[in-house]
């Protein structure tokens, strides 16, 4: 069968949603997600004069016998679950559509499984995003749709794969993954070397991923948080291996997903057979994937770190969603790490300078390194 992939742009195609009956919202994180704090070295590689500022901190920090430590510390996205859920159908209803929502965050089911308990999400599919080492890097697969009896035992396996990755095993996962019909497996955001390992060596290892296992993959994303020039990459890739295009938003903030697929199933069951049975997807790219790339990460990044009062208590300050290994190596919330309940001051110190982001002037100054607007082009098809 034919593979066909249809791509609009809302702002040129306001009729692009004509004759469906749902939108699809995929791959999306929530307060579950453990995110990396490393952007707070991006941020000093853009702006070289804060670090002899920052390298002060770490040695006053040093003294008192707590180290900061970026590569173990992380954030969790502001959202809980039902708050993600709600961000994300909300807007699908706003067009007017059914909504679908598959909510995947970094290798747990744990959001999927608590948001079916709430009648408005009991469909809910059972979803995550599976961390996969793969030679000198790791990709992200999208895995939509498990059978909810079924989720716990996928996700031993997956952890069992992650603890002692071979090509051969993971050939296996993705051979049964793909045996069982309602599931689906999306390669997420595929040219993003994500761990910098160098472009060269992540691209030979997505070729040869795609070469023992692409067979096994039903779709390549379209991700709504990265450059219009990466997803033309993946748009190419796509069409060299013979795979669909499929939405992937990758929201971790207040954004709703920035694109989203279009669907006349009825079910998310019947969502995947169009994919794996009907090999036909339309993308959808929502207005505010075409505004700046730098500014929406920027802003992604300041929800990170802003102080939410009308949040849950508990999770209202940036301090209670950032968490921080203590002098003993244990993972605390920053906010417990301190006798007086503040987070450490280099870790303050940090945090506020990234607040900064919120003034025009921080905004002018780190965008040198992110210029030009984020576009892709509309076409009939990719």
């Amino acid at each position: 069968m034919q593979l066909r992939t249809l791509f609009s742009t809302s702002w040129n195609n306001s009729d692009a949603i004509a004759g469906y009956r749902a939108g699809v919202s995929l791959h999306s994180h929530t307060s579950v997600s453990e995110e990396s704090l490393t952007f707070i070295h991006k941020i000093f590689d853009a702006i070289p004069a804060m670090k002899p500022v920052f390298a002060h901190y770490e040695k006053r920090s040093d003294a008192r016998g707590f180290k900061l430590d970026f590569d173990r510390a992380n954030w969790r996205p502001p959202l809980l679950p039902r708050m993600a859920f709600d961000l994300e159908a909300k807007q699908i209803h706003d067009l007017g559509l059914k909504a679908m929502v598959s909510i995947t965050d970094h290798d747990s089911i744990e959001a999927p499984m608590l948001l079916r308990t709430v009648a408005s999400a009991r469909r809910i599919p059972v979803s995550t995003e599976w961390s996969v080492p793969f030679g000198c890097t790791e990709f992200h697969l999208g895995i939509h749709n498990m059978p909810t009896a079924d989720g716990p035992a996928w996700m031993e396996r997956f952890d069992a794969y992650r603890k002692a990755p071979s090509e051969e095993a993971l050939v296996t996962l993705l051979r049964d993954l793909d045996a069982e019909p309602a599931i689906l497996t999306v390669l997420n955001h595929p040219i993003w070397d994500l761990y910098r390992v160098g472009e060269k060596n992540h691209l030979s290892e997505l070729r040869r991923l795609m070469a023992v296992a692409g067979k096994y993959l039903h779709a390549i994303e379209i991700n709504g948080l990265r450059e219009a020039r990466e997803n033309r990459e993946a748009a190419r890739l796509a069409r060299e291996t013979g795979h669909l295009l499929i939405s992937g938003g990758d929201r971790h903030s207040l954004e709703p997903n920035a694109v989203l697929n279009l669907t006349s199933a009825r079910y998310f069951r019947d969502f995947v057979d169009e994919i794996r049975v009907e090999k036909r997807s339309h993308v959808l790219v929502m207005p505010q994937y075409s505004k700046p790339w730098h500014g929406r990460i920027l802003q992604s990044t300041l929800d990170a770190v802003t102080d939410f009062p009308e949040f849950p208590t508990g999770w209202q300050r940036w301090d209670e969603r950032v968490f921080h290994p203590d002098r003993y190596g244990v993972m605390q919330r920053a906010c417990d790490l301190w006798p007086d309940g503040k987070a450490p001051l280099p870790l303050r110190a940090a945090i506020g300078f990234v607040r900064l982001g919120r003034s025009d002037a921080f905004t002018r100054t780190f965008s040198f390194a992110f210029r030009g607007p984020n576009q892709m082009e509309e076409a009939d098809t990719i």
